[in-house]
């Protein structure tokens, strides 16, 4: 199947017993057995529930992995993997990673006698200069959140090649529809699933992609081990968001382009970030990685000043000022001070992360509306 065809029919099945064409909810705990360890497949809904399952089986699709996982969050998916760890383990990450990610690993997991080294992937040789006998693990996310910083993911692949290390690529941002980690070589593909997946900011969910078999059922023993998991509902929330990946993520990346050509050439805007522009120092690496180029964009005052930016985002009416992102309506959000405000100042000062930077989630409106929006939050 091609792409547009799998969020729709991807792992699917009509259901056995009345032939819905939509997977029903299966809102139960547990089922009935034949007899003592005898049944239809379905034990317990914390090891798998029909609704998760379709979900899952979707996910395993549309990015051409063995398994797909379901969780409770984005952030339950990424405790999933850690929990592949031993202490003493070490963990290479993009330096660039955004604040929940980052939060956990250094104040949840390193605890835990986890190493964390955190590297900017721009120049994969610095990879390999710090992977030492202990490194089980390379966290990338491409686009990176907030920056929109890109990780060449092959590049990746080939330093930690015959190392017995693992590559996980966070996906939220770009989706399958635009880029196939697994496709290019990684072991795990994570998904915040409250964002572009479900895309219509009305659940909370993580999602998990393994590249064999072996891994996925590793992954699942923890899921079910630890419990984190997606309950039927929200299953069903996310499957049917999935369906119309396709559509909204090609109207995101031509409304994110749109709102990123109008703000290079605004006289208030220093600096515009999106992987689109050609003035984005990776954009040749966009175009050979990802299909579209998203509906994500970044961008600075030339002032430099936080006032500015707050004054901006207080007058947007058309974008809403809120956290998260990937759902069909704009939103607006100042990271230094909402979705990155748990990494320290002086960390988010090392980064980039400046004062006056300002993160556009682009939606799926008119895209003269929004730039309207816009015009007249600057004036």
């Amino acid at each position: 199947m091609n792409f547009n065809t799998k969020v729709i029919h991807g792992g699917q099945h009509h259901e056995s017993a009345t032939g819905s064409v939509n997977v029903p909810v299966f809102l139960t705990s547990t089922f009935a057995q034949k007899s003592p360890g005898v049944h239809s497949g379905y034990e317990y809904s914390r090891a798998a529930n029909p609704t998760r399952q379709a979900l899952e089986d979707s996910l395993a699709s549309i990015e051409n992995g063995a398994r797909g996982l379901a969780f409770g969050s984005g952030l339950a998916a990424i405790d999933c993997v850690l929990k592949l760890l031993n202490p003493g383990d070490e963990v290479i990450a993009v330096d660039d990673l955004y604040g929940g990610t980052y939060r956990m690993f250094t104040r949840l997991f390193e605890k835990y006698q986890l190493k964390f080294t955190f590297v900017n992937f721009d120049d994969v040789s610095k990879i390999a200069e710090v992977i030492t006998d202990k490194t089980k693990l390379i966290w990338i996310e491409t686009p990176t959140n907030p920056l929109m910083k890109l990780v060449d993911i092959k590049a990746v692949v080939e330093v930690a090649k015959g190392k017995d290390i693992l590559v996980a690529v966070d996906n939220t941002f770009a989706t399958p529809y635009i880029q196939r980690p697994i496709d290019l070589g990684a072991d795990i593909v994570m998904h915040s699933a409250t964002k572009y997946l479900g895309g219509h900011s009305d659940v909370i969910a993580g999602a998990l992609i393994a590249k064999d078999a072996e891994l996925g059922e590793k992954l699942h023993f923890i899921q079910f081990a630890s419990g984190g998991i997606l309950g039927p509902h929200d299953s069903y929330l996310v499957l049917r968001g999935i369906k119309t990946l396709a559509l909204r993520m090609q109207r995101h990346s031509d409304n994110g382009l749109a709102v990123a050509q109008y703000l290079e050439t605004h006289p208030a805007v220093d600096k515009v970030i999106y992987p689109g522009l050609e003035s984005h120092p990776q954009y040749e690496l966009a175009k050979s990685q990802m299909k579209e180029s998203g509906g994500m964009v970044s961008f600075t005052f030339k002032s430099g000043k936080k006032e500015d930016a707050i004054k901006f985002l207080e007058k947007v009416r058309v974008f809403t000022l809120a956290e998260s992102l990937g759902g069909v309506e704009s939103l607006a959000n100042h990271p230094a001070l909402m979705t990155h405000a748990s990494i320290p100042a002086e960390k988010r000062a090392e980064l980039g992360i400046t004062d006056d930077l300002v993160r556009l989630s682009v939606g799926i409106e008119d895209a003269e509306d929004l730039i309207a929006d816009l015009e007249k939050a600057f004036s």
